[in-house]
């Protein structure tokens, strides 16, 4: 028998627990409501299956020691790169 709870409301999100429910959120453009509830299953080792509509990934554990990037951050990386990518036509006359 399944019983699904409509509402659960938590309290005292440390300013880290919430930052990494947003930043899921906004990397997977889902709602933070799902987001929260991904992670949830996580640390109760219920992981959703990628059937399930979860993006397969390898694993954020060291995002704290290496960093993650920003939409931002990729765009100025790839538009400072552009310059690399053009070709000069002299060099291939």
């Amino acid at each position: 028998m399944s019983r699904k709870t409509s509402q659960l409301t938590i309290r005292g999100f440390e300013p880290l627990l919430e930052e990494r429910v947003r930043l899921l959120a906004k990397t997977q453009q889902i709602s933070l409501n799902k987001a929260a509830l991904i992670l949830l299953r996580r640390g109760a080792g219920l992981d959703e299956s990628p059937s399930r509509g979860r993006s397969s990934q390898v694993g954020d554990s060291l995002d704290s020691f290496v960093g993650v990037w920003s939409e931002a951050d990729e765009r100025e990386f790839l538009d400072a790169l552009s310059v690399l990518e053009q070709v000069d036509p002299g060099l291939w006359s």
